[in-house]
């Protein structure tokens, strides 16, 4: 077990003591954040740093470790209150923060005889990293806890990154960033393939990444992911604000996300008798080809929006944001015409913790106006067809990638070579279809394979039950949250207010 296995095991089992007070892991994790901030902030200011603190002294590590019982509880709501309404990276760690540890006894164990005693800032920033993501990632695997629908899955999010290549004097954005995972994928690509010179150090560590999240809790984990791998700019990188709510003007070389599982955008509300309803929002903006519900499709024209002239883009979508009919459609056809739609990934079922998706990885690059359309030739890898993955038992690894990312051609994916043929080579993954076979297609749909599914035809080769009831238990999630969604459209479910 290394460094930073054993930093993960030896924070989370204290979790456990923990959970007897009433914390869930995200409460623990989000705990974790604040003290571990302090302490880092701490050391700063000790030899041989000997920085001053951020932090101001009333607020300070050292004032916590002075206290005990009651009066460490009255000290730490007092900073955890006070920090929120400091600036910059501060005020997005400690926004809106409480003390969900009820036991002054616990609080102080945590302080004094597990993050007190170890030296953090002497760390790697790779075993700080690491250790934090892997609290982020048990923090995921808490099904109860929702709080996998803001993890991708690492593999998936390396494989992308080194598709797509960031380079040193590039910008990248996420617009829906979650806990930061393509941000220090993109940041640690840079730093490991090129040889900085002091001034792309500086561009990488201030400007060169943005995200935006909506939440408060993801946000603040996201900016200590960041802090920990060494990423500590003067101002935060991360916006606490709905992404979608307007064109905010800046644009980037590159936009990497994965936005939130659901399909529509809506906004709770007091209807005249007093109980929460939900609305659904219609998102108007100039700058979108289309007006809809739809979140995923308004997250698609939002990141064509940010995208610089030649900028480039990977976007985790749903399955019908490739077959949806009506704004769908409208979208699909003016991405293809007005940006080059290249590359498509279609992903397995068994990889995200959020269950009841089926997900794809749409690549395209922004292009000027043009009377002819951009898009030449969309290659497709199927990584679905009888692929199964399950997130304990097969979970997806890096490995499983390789061939997509040797297809995609990083160095020049003008040469690509398919891996099909419909005579010798019926089982390859890798396809190309031409803008004119897209377009001809109804509705301009994109969720296309090819591959036939021996599952369906061969009863000798059905997957092991486990991996069949997972797909059974995501199937029926599907279902029910678009029951849900119907059922919600008709005005039938109402949220009774409390008392």
């Amino acid at each position: 077990m290394n460094h930073a296995q054993q930093i993960v095991q030896k924070l989370w089992n204290y979790c456990n003591v923990l959970r007897d007070d009433g914390l869930s892991y995200g409460d623990y994790v989000e705990q974790l954040t604040f003290l571990l901030f302090l302490k880092m902030a701490d050391e700063r200011t000790q030899p041989p740093f000997n920085k001053p603190s951020s932090i101001p002294d009333r607020f300070s590590w050292q004032q916590l470790l002075k206290k005990d019982g009651d009066a460490l509880e009255v000290q730490y709501r007092r900073t955890l209150e006070g920090l929120g309404k400091e600036p910059g990276m501060l005020g997005i760690i400690f926004r809106k923060a409480q003390n969900k540890i009820q036991d002054p006894a616990n609080l102080r164990r945590l302080i004094v005889d597990l993050i007190d005693r170890e030296s953090w800032l002497t760390l790697d920033a790779d075993v700080k990293g690491d250790a934090y993501e892997g609290l982020l990632q048990k923090n995921a695997e808490d099904v109860k806890g929702g709080a996998g629908q803001y993890f991708t899955p690492r593999p998936l999010i390396q494989a992308i990154v080194d598709c797509v290549r960031p380079g040193p004097a590039e910008t990248i954005c996420d617009p829906a960033c979650g806990t930061g995972g393509f941000l220090l994928a993109a940041y640690d690509f840079i730093s490991r393939s090129h040889k900085l010179n002091p001034d792309q150090k500086r561009h990488l560590k201030h400007k060169a990444l943005r995200g935006w999240e909506i939440v408060d809790a993801t946000a603040r984990l996201c900016v200590m992911n960041l802090y920990l791998h060494g990423i500590d700019p003067d101002d935060s990188p991360i916006r606490v604000t709905d992404s979608l709510r307007s064109d905010g003007g800046e644009r980037f070389s590159m936009v990497l996300t994965n936005p939130p599982f659901g399909k529509k955008s809506s906004v709770a509300v007091i209807n005249e008798e007093g109980d929460a309803e939900t609305q659904e929002q219609v998102i108007v903006r100039d700058d979108f080809w289309a007006s809809t519900k739809n979140k995923q499709l308004n997250f698609l024209q939002h990141v064509k929006t940010q995208l610089q002239i030649n900028g480039r883009a990977a976007i985790v979508v749903p399955d019908n944001v490739l077959f949806e009919g009506g704004a769908g459609e409208t979208i699909r056809r003016k991405l293809l015409h007005e940006c080059e739609v290249h590359t498509l990934l279609r992903l397995p079922t068994g990889i995200f913790y959020a269950q009841g998706v089926k997900a794809n990885v749409l690549f395209f690059d922004r292009k000027p106006a043009s009377e002819t359309p951009w898009t030449k030739q969309l290659w497709i890898y199927d990584l679905r067809t009888n692929m199964n993955f399950t997130l304990k038992t097969n979970p997806l690894k890096r490995g499983d990638l390789d061939e997509f990312v040797a297809c995609f051609r990083p160095d020049n994916r003008h040469e690509r070579k398919s891996t099909w043929s419909e005579k010798r080579k019926p089982d390859g993954r890798w396809r190309g279809f031409s803008y004119d076979e897209l377009v001809k297609r109804d509705k301009a749909n994109l969720d296309i394979f090819w591959l036939r599914d021996e599952s369906l035809e061969d009863s000798q080769n059905l997957p092991e039950p486990g991996v069949i009831a997972a797909e059974i238990v995501e199937d029926l999630q599907a279902a029910l949250d678009q029951f849900s969604e119907i059922t919600a459209d008709l005005g039938q479910v109402k949220t009774p207010t409390a008392g």
